[in-house]
């Protein structure tokens, strides 16, 4: 095995958005955060999260490609719950909820047309 410098460990995930206004009254919306105000020129809006892992929307770039499975996702406790939380959101799904024994999960858009997913546990 090689020894390597990298740690085993994500430090952030990065959300390419075009409009940071909206995507962060959208993205607090869906995490039940309070809106605080974006760094970096307001080109950086940084999500507080659970654990070490962190989250931020990322205008730098506003011309990105949104094709492709979602990067990451996010835990949930109760699907059904999620489902019509989101569908009053308006956002749009990619699939149905699907269950592959393990866990639960539903793909889904944010207003950028970024791929999200949510998933349950159903083995504990």
């Amino acid at each position: 095995m090689t020894t390597s410098p990298i740690e085993n460990r994500i430090g952030q995930v990065f959300i390419p958005v075009r409009d940071m206004a909206r995507s962060a009254r959208w993205y607090s919306t869906l995490l039940g955060l309070p809106e605080a105000e974006p760094t970096h020129s307001a080109t950086i809006y940084d999500l507080p999260t659970s654990g070490e892992t962190r989250l931020a929307l990322d205008a730098n770039r506003p011309e990105f490609d949104t094709s492709g499975p979602p990067r990451f996702f996010f835990w949930t406790s109760d699907m059904a719950v999620t489902v019509s939380f989101l569908r009053d959101l308006g956002v749009k799904f990619d699939s149905e909820v699907q269950d592959i024994g393990s866990v639960m999960f539903l793909q889904f858009r944010d207003p950028d047309g970024n791929p999200l997913m949510v998933c349950q546990r159903t083995v504990t």
